[in-house]
């Protein structure tokens, strides 16, 4: 069997490797388009219920991943110069180059061949072909049916060198509302900073008429208190984004079948970009050669995400309705932002009723009684 992989980004390179790991005498490809060690993005977040589905379909992977690992400890809120609020927890942050080199690492000592800076439009001769080439992929065109919602808020996936050993959210007002950054380490010199605004906030600070070093300048001032004098940098051209959420009617035609961001994606505040790419992979292996069984699986087990996801956006959308509260307040409901009841109850009052029932699990169970009603009044 043939195999060629359209996309050399972790969701094409793991099913590589699970194809070649179950049956060494396949032939595996994977074409990427970018040249060997380049990649954009800063670091990625997980827990470990990857790790554990990782262990469960390929041990080695699993171990190389989980010793490159930055582990970081509790989430941390700061709105203005309010104290901050902290909660206990954990995650884990992995740089995406060092992601990438250890599946190639893994992808190569099985026998898959990798070839950089190959572009592709048309599906290769093979047997199946995934394309894996990401939210843009060249291979799917507009013959899966693609539809596309473009979010409100803008952002910039930027770096720094001040360690976020917390999962860190702070919230910074200016004349022209809130900024705020998702930030977090992903080894022990480099923190992946996310900054976020709605358009009114980006335009209002002047934000689309800067260069790069501008740019820079004028958010490392706006987050000089959290930043400690470390500074700000871009990987490659800086751009400012609207977030993109992308489905598909459908995830194959004939031999051609999607995967990851080429299929689907969800929003980054809910950190699954990669695990959901990874367990694409997981699923398509376990379901070849039937491509409908494996499309009737991830479509099933996607819906709850991407419904998660647009909440999730939708909070942050809003993030003035949460602001004024005091930080603990606003960090409970930041954690109750996938609730499809939260947009429709005044913040304090569904607050009240989160303390009211001591616990989380009362609330998931309004959610979920609620949600039929929910999605029938508003379509989703």
């Amino acid at each position: 069997m043939k195999i060629v992989c359209v996309g050399g980004g972790p969701g094409g390179l793991y099913f590589a490797i699970l194809m070649k790991a179950r049956d060494p005498a396949r032939q595996v490809t994977v074409l990427e388009q970018n040249p060997a060690g380049e990649t954009y993005g800063w670091g990625i977040v997980f827990w470990d219920d990857l790790l554990d589905e990782l262990r469960a379909s390929d041990p080695p992977t699993a171990e190389a991943i989980g010793e490159s690992a930055f582990r970081w400890s509790g989430e941390r809120l700061v709105v203005g110069d309010r104290d901050p609020v902290y909660i206990e927890g954990g995650g884990y942050g992995l740089g995406r180059r060092r992601l990438l080199e250890l599946l190639r690492e893994r992808a190569v000592g099985l026998g898959v061949e990798l070839r950089f800076d190959t572009e592709v439009d048309e599906p290769p001769d093979a047997d199946l072909v995934v394309a894996s080439d990401g939210a843009g992929s060249r291979l799917r065109g507009d013959r899966f049916g693609t539809t596309v919602e473009v979010g409100a808020n803008k952002y910039v996936w930027l770096g720094t060198s001040k360690l976020f050993d917390a999962f860190t959210f702070a919230f910074v007002p200016t004349p022209t509302g809130w900024i705020w950054c998702h930030a977090y380490a992903f080894d022990r010199e480099t923190s992946t900073f996310i900054v976020e605004c709605s358009p009114e906030t980006w335009s209002g600070l002047g934000l689309g008429r800067l260069d790069e070093d501008e740019t820079l300048r004028v958010l490392e001032g706006l987050f000089a208190a959290h930043l400690d004098g470390h500074g700000l940098r871009s990987k490659g051209p800086l751009r400012w984004l609207s977030f993109r959420t992308l489905t598909n009617e459908t995830w194959y035609r004939e031999n051609v079948v999607l995967l990851g961001d080429a299929a689907h994606t969800t929003h980054f505040t809910i950190g699954s970009g990669t695990k959901l790419a990874l367990e694409d992979a997981i699923a398509l292996a376990e379901k070849l050669p039937s491509l409908e069984a494996y499309e009737a699986r991830r479509k099933a087990e996607l819906r709850p995400r991407q419904t998660d996801a647009r909440f999730s956006a939708r909070w942050f959308e809003n993030v003035s309705r949460y602001a004024e509260l005091d930080p603990e307040r606003m960090f409970a409901l930041l954690h109750e932002r996938r609730s499809p009841l939260l947009p429709r109850i005044p913040p304090a009052l569904y607050y009240r009723l989160h303390r009211a029932t001591h616990d989380v699990s009362a609330l998931r169970t309004l959610r979920r009684v609620a949600a039929p009603r929910i999605k029938a009044l508003y379509g989703r």
